[in-house]
């Protein structure tokens, strides 16, 4: 991961800024190890590649803090995962957190403007991404007539084409860079974004490696089918135009592959959903099911995002930290009473009060104990709403992970597992997309619910797949795994009075918002600098 040398960016423009003719000199020093070594072979070239991965990853040379790969923000907050999660969860239904940090409580309050530090933060983030791919491209391209070296330029599109996902999702109109430039780019519009991340996914679909055939944590051709099914779900909320057909299609060629719903309960505990979140998830019988996902280890590749973010946040009050495999908690985050109240049908004991704190459905993976179901306060009230106990750094045997200290975290944290696309295929086939049908989306459904029930009681026949049934089902599947703003945005429901939880809006019963809040604001320095850009509508 050290093999790139530490480059400098102009993040705001979305460019990697090229050396001066007088300064790109060879070094002298023989130790120095530069752009001509690391695009020398194909071997070397790979050390180049894991640096594109591990920008999504990690936050920078050193870890867990120190020689970050950006600047303006806080190192561990900056990760992209951890800012994901901010963007897409904290703004939802999904989570609250009880810290003060600078444009923290604006997420979920949904009144957040164009200097907020963690819509800024993750425009550069996927900013230096896309300068990384861009960079490596162009110098791996040399490399001639090389398949292995084609493999690893396919994968670097593959994460430039992942990174315009989230650009056009997040923040719709961006620049669109696909070479080393000093020139200020200009606005590309969503659509035209749009239709470069299909046309770099298509084209590369055959170049990656067979389903399965690549290293785990790389992507293989069934990432770009993936990918595809989610950017046409999608469709008609960046470009107007419904692409469901396709979105079936493509899903269908991902539930074909060699990925496989993990139905390995390997600690014995009756569930085996939550091996998913467990520390030894890339070898427990998890990773079959992870098309993409980010590696994490407690000893070589630290840092403050990632699961060791979501594990350390979400324990606080009278929560034992031994038990989720770190040595303390940091009192932060929480959920809502309407994600608790999507598990509903499957409740089997409530307190006093009536409130919920045992479910049949494994998914509800809830701590009550102390907790209350109500939030009356978010900030510095742990106990002001459940906590969450979806991922833990204790494997499946039991056993803590790697770091002996226990301050970070050995679980990987799936970015597209084959769960989702079951999900994807049954929507798609409900919003009316031609080749899909809905008994075999039933029965996809019903493969993740015997899963999360341990028997078929939870199953559903096929007249009761409706989109409603989908949205919640969602959100009982995928909670604080990122998908939760743009789920609601698909369904009008993120800025709408259609769908209010507590909060919402800065209301404590919840409020409607204003429209533009689906997009995030472009930084507002990044518009200073660059003239070409129009800032997002409300900002």
């Amino acid at each position: 991961m050290n093999y790139i040398k530490k480059i400098a960016l102009l993040i705001p423009t979305l460019l990697l800024i090229a050396c001066h003719d007088d300064l790109d000199q060879t070094p002298i020093d023989p130790d120095s190890f530069t752009e001509t070594n690391v695009f020398a072979n194909a071997d070397e070239a790979k050390g180049a590649l894991a640096k594109l991965y591990a920008s999504l990853a990690l936050t920078g040379q050193q870890g867990p803090a120190g020689q970050a790969d950006i600047t303006g923000i806080d190192e561990g907050t900056s990760q992209y995962s951890r800012l994901l999660f901010s963007l897409n969860e904290l703004t939802t239904d999904n989570a609250v957190v009880g810290w003060g940090d600078p444009g923290l409580p604006n997420l979920h309050a949904m009144n957040w403007g164009a200097g907020n530090d963690f819509t800024t933060g993750m425009y550069y983030r996927l900013a230096q991404e896309v300068s990384f791919t861009n960079s490596f491209i162009e110098n791996a391209q040399l490399l001639n007539d090389n398949a292995e070296v084609e493999a690893y330029i396919a994968e670097a599109r593959f994460l430039r084409a992942f990174a315009y996902f989230n650009l056009m999702d997040l923040f719709g109109s961006v620049p669109l860079v696909t070479v080393v430039s000093t020139d200020l780019p200009e606005q590309s519009t969503r659509a035209e974004i749009f239709n470069f991340v299909e046309g770099e996914l298509l084209e590369i679909q055959n170049t990656l490696k067979e389903s399965g055939a690549n290293e785990y944590g790389r992507v293989d051709r069934v990432a770009a089918w993936a990918l595809l099914s989610k950017l046409y779900l999608n469709a008609e909320v960046w470009t107007g135009t419904a692409r469901y057909t396709d979105a079936i299609t493509y899903a269908e060629m991902t539930i074909n592959s060699s990925y496989s719903i993990n139905t390995t309960d390997a600690n014995g505990n009756g569930s085996a959903y939550d091996e998913l979140f467990l520390a030894d998830n890339n070898t427990n019988g998890a990773q079959n099911e992870f098309i993409f996902a980010l590696n994490f280890d407690g000893n070589n590749s630290r840092t403050y995002g990632g699961t060791t973010f979501l594990v350390h946040a979400a324990i606080g009050g009278s929560m034992d930290a031994f038990n989720f495999g770190v040595n303390g908690g940091w009192s932060g985050l929480r959920t809502t009473k309407a994600l608790v109240n999507k598990f509903d049908a499957a409740v089997t004991d409530s307190d006093d009060e009536g409130n919920p704190i045992a479910w049949s459905d494994t998914r509800a993976m809830f701590y009550t104990d102390g907790q209350s179901f109500e939030i009356n306060t978010i900030a510095n009230q742990f106990t002001d709403g459940y906590a969450v106990t979806k991922f833990t750094n204790i494997d499946s045997n039991g056993a803590a992970g790697s770091d002996t200290g226990g301050d970070f975290v050995d679980t990987d944290l799936p970015i597209i597992r084959l769960a989702e696309i079951y999900l994807t295929y049954a929507e798609a086939v409900l919003r009316g997309g031609a080749g899909g049908d809905v008994n075999t989306a039933a029965g996809y459904i019903n493969e993740l619910r015997a899963r999360a029930y341990g028997n078929t009681s939870g199953n559903i026949t096929s007249s009761a797949l409706t989109l409603d049934f989908i949205l919640d089902e969602r959100a009982r599947e995928l909670y604080w795994e990122g998908q939760r703003r743009t789920d609601l945005i698909r369904f009008n429901d993120f800025t709408t009075g259609n769908y209010l939880w507590p909060f919402k809006g800065g209301s404590r019963s919840g409020t409607a918002v204003d429209e533009f809040r689906n997009l995030f604001p472009l930084p507002s320095n990044i518009i200073l600098i660059n003239t070409n850009l129009t800032q997002n509508p409300g900002y």
